[in-house]
């Protein structure tokens, strides 16, 4: 099948090489543009680019779609038979989503119509859900609106974080895109009841409420790793909570309670087990804590 795929970071890469493996003609692969990187700025492809240049397919980067006719004419030109899009980063408009013959299939993380947008794998373990999964849709002009064509379901373990929840849910992908072109499913109209919207995240939102329940506190640093990442001020420096668990314990939010550095939220607490200062290496808590005491009593914010 004459394919264009359209990605950009890790979580779209197996699709791609799967799709290569599985010997469809992939005409060209769409993604961001190269950017720069590292304490020399060099300009540094995005994961897609990388794998594609691996696999001698052409590479195309354009900055804008919808308001570039010329990019939707080249698109149009490749004759394609369907185009498949994963985490792409640039929204299609309608001439493209309408060129290939079977349309655009996008590979979503989430059981729609749970969690449409940017962040759905980050939304539902800050939500608290005890599933994810990925859903094979049909591209329309609403964001993530479109018919469903196959879902498959994981549960979300009480320890999983973003990045746990990553590599199972890329590979579903790249094994349901697969069967999505090769079974031609039927459309199933997503359900209005129960669609929630899982925004873009921005480092900002990675600054740890510490008002808010242990429970949600916990759910936050977890589904912030790797990135946002969550941290918290101490003092005049920014101390970053990789990974922590709930403890026993209360009091003001955000107080130490004793020097295993337990933290008290607005009910419960929590204990950070790996932890990071700017410019250190990461440690766990025990070993951070030998170098650096925190006494019981100090305010974190």
């Amino acid at each position: 099948m004459r394919l264009a795929f359209m990605g950009s970071p890790d979580f779209a890469v197996p699709a791609l090489t799967a799709l290569h493996a599985a010997g469809h003609q992939i005409a060209a692969v769409y993604c961001q543009r190269p950017r720069p990187a590292g304490r020399g700025q060099a300009l540094r492809p995005c994961p897609v680019h990388a794998a594609a240049e691996r696999l001698g397919l052409e590479v195309r980067t354009p900055a804008r779609l919808r308001t570039d006719p010329a990019a939707q004419a080249a698109f149009a030109s490749l004759d394609l038979d369907a185009a498949v899009v994963a985490a792409y980063g640039l929204i299609l408009p309608q001439p493209m989503l309408d060129a290939p013959r079977r349309g655009c299939l996008n590979i979503h993380a989430s059981l729609l119509p749970r969690w449409r947008g940017a962040g759905p794998i980050q939304a539902a373990i800050l939500a608290g859900d005890t599933e994810t999964g990925i859903t094979i849709m049909q591209m329309e002009a609403g964001l993530d609106t479109g018919p469903m064509l196959l879902r498959e379901a994981i549960p979300i373990r009480p320890t999983d974080t973003a990045a746990t929840l990553h590599d199972p849910l890329a590979a579903i992908g790249a094994r349901l895109i697969l069967r999505a072109l090769q079974e031609n499913p039927p459309p199933v109209r997503q359900p209005e009841d129960g669609a929630c919207y899982a925004p873009k995240l921005a480092r900002e939102d990675g600054r740890i409420d510490w008002t808010r329940t242990a429970a949600e506190i916990d759910r936050q640093i977890r589904a912030f790793d790797p990135w946002p990442g969550s941290f918290t001020r101490l003092g005049d420096e920014t101390l970053k909570i990789l990974a922590a668990t709930p403890a026993a314990g209360s009091g003001v939010p955000g107080t130490v309670l004793d020097t295993h550095l337990t933290i008290a939220g607005g009910t419960g607490a929590i204990r950070p087990t790996r932890v990071q200062l700017p410019g250190r290496q990461a440690q766990e808590t025990d070993a951070f804590l030998r170098g650096r005491p925190i006494p019981p009593g100090t305010v974190l914010g």
